[in-house]
């Protein structure tokens, strides 16, 4: 790796703004890519073409990198094809239908899905954004709003639930005695994952919007998801389709995938499960989602809901339907590798950290910020969290502020786990609009705002904490401030309870 300096955040900076600005994602992320191996070869001495030798070097790796996510991907989609094709998405609609009889009934129980499913943030997004789709289209709620609630209860829960992937990361970051206690001291301190779900649950329950958000809502309230006839034209429902051909594949899916996590890590053979689920989790994944293939062809083919061959065509429909969200996180995971391994965006940004000299009571404001300006240009929270951990870590033992060691923590992964929620080229950001099949660009424009606001008001209680010590009075200020800016903003708008 080179460290270049300043000009290390440009290439996720021209990524960010390319793909706001053009709303074409693809090519600012090939861009952003590009420029970024083009400074590292100017830094190196080497020659024009080295640009193009190390980007394919940097794509080939991260797909080497992630291909248990690729398989993992391939097969839920595929399982999820299958699902719609034999007519238990529509039949589950029907029935959510009837018991889901208010828009805010629908989101509440999106919210709720999203705390339940706290094993994997990427598993999350996609298994809620399947199971919700059709009642929300029939619901007349937006796509926007469906993802923005499945991404808003993906890593803001995962990342303080002490049974996941996210806590074992976390824990083997912190060089203590005993990291996973570290860890559970942090929740408190995590403003941003706990104001964003408290963010979730007053949406739900008030339907309250404003900016973007506001004018897909009504959109979808006065015509409808666009996406939703597509939807319809893609997939030619069976009558046969039941209620279980849906919710059997996915329980089983879901138990066989905390299972497999168990398993890869060697719980069966003495591991503990805290640390078992979070040594592989992907390859896990992997194992529950072919699970949940078996279970759809023993429930569709004997019943002759589904013809083998239209199995088979429908698996390779739902591959084949992967590929272009599939590209984008190809190419966020090499600008995150470009900027982590070859040009020291991180170093360079987490230096302002090392070398403040301001007082230790505005530690946890500084690395929050730090920590999201980070996770937010390289699109990765874990990556965030990787580097400036052992950074605060050092901080605090070097210069004797042990007492504020656990809120500095809780600012980084809070700070993390922002960028994680709102960059365009986050992989959960992806997974979210993948998931609730909503175009990325709209997803990313309203869910912006609403992802800021939590992190302005985290900001300001940090302030707070770093002078008191204590979370509590931080959190409580944090979740009035939300309350009051929701009604203040969203003034305007109509309820869509009683449009």
């Amino acid at each position: 790796m080179i460290e270049t300096g300043f000009v290390s955040i440009l290439p996720p900076l021209i990524a960010i703004v390319l793909a706001l600005i053009t709303k074409e994602v693809y090519s600012s992320l090939f861009l952003g890519v590009l420029s970024g191996m083009l400074i590292y070869t100017i830094a190196a001495h080497e020659s024009f073409v080295a640009v193009f030798a190390h980007l394919f070097d940097m794509m080939a790796g991260k797909i080497s990198d992630n291909s248990y996510m690729i398989i993992f991907l391939a097969l839920l989609w595929a399982v999820v094809t299958l699902v719609g094709k034999s007519g238990g998405s529509a039949a589950y609609g029907r029935w959510a239908e009837r018991k889901l009889k208010s828009k805010r009934a629908t989101r509440f129980a999106t919210a709720l899905l999203g705390v339940l499913i706290f094993i994997d943030d990427g598993f999350n997004c996609l298994t809620i954004g399947t199971v919700m789709r059709p009642i929300y289209d029939r619901a007349k709620i937006s796509r926007e709003k469906l993802a923005y609630i499945i991404d808003a209860t993906a890593a803001p829960v995962c990342i303080i639930a002490p049974v996941s992937s996210w806590a074992v990361a976390v824990a083997s970051e912190v060089s203590e005695t005993n990291g996973f206690h570290a860890f559970l001291s942090t929740i408190p301190y995590n403003l941003y994952a706990l104001l964003t779900i408290i963010m979730v649950v007053f949406i739900c329950v008030t339907g309250k919007d404003f900016g973007k958000m506001k004018a897909a809502e009504l959109r979808a309230a006065k015509e409808g998801n666009p996406e939703a006839k597509q939807d319809a034209e893609a997939v030619e429902s069976h009558a046969k389709g039941r209620v279980i051909d849906l919710v059997l594949p996915v329980i089983v899916l879901v138990i066989c995938a905390i299972l497999g996590m168990a398993y890869v890590g060697g719980f069966f053979s003495g591991v503990p499960f805290s640390e078992a689920i979070g040594e592989n989790p992907t390859a896990g994944l992997s194992l529950g989602a072919f699970a949940g293939l078996v279970t759809a062809f023993i429930l569709y083919i004997p019943r002759k809901i589904l013809k083998p061959k239209e199995f088979v065509n429908s698996i390779v429909s739902g591959i084949g339907s992967i590929i272009p969200p599939m590209l984008i996180l190809i190419l966020s995971w090499s600008l995150g590798g470009v900027c982590r391994e070859m040009i020291g965006t991180g170093q360079f940004i987490s230096g302002f950290v090392a070398n403040s000299n301001l007082p230790f009571g505005l530690l946890p404001f500084i690395i929050f910020v730090i920590a999201a300006l980070m996770s937010f240009s390289m699109g990765t929270s874990w990556g965030t969290f990787g580097m400036l951990i052992p950074i605060v870590t050092m901080i605090c033992s070097a210069t004797g502020g042990s007492n504020i060691l656990i809120p500095a923590l809780g600012a980084t992964l809070a700070g993390s786990v922002y960028g994680d929620h709102c960059s365009p080229i986050s992989d959960t950001t992806i997974l979210a609009s993948t998931g609730a099949q909503c175009e990325h660009i709209r997803h990313v424009e309203t869910q912006i705002p609403y992802a800021t606001l939590v992190a302005v008001i985290c900001a300001i209680g940090y302030l707070i904490i770093g002078f008191t010590n204590t979370p509590w009075i931080g959190l409580g200020i944090g979740v009035v401030l939300i309350a009051g800016a929701l009604f203040v903003l969203s003034r305007k708008t109509v309820n869509l309870d009683k449009a």
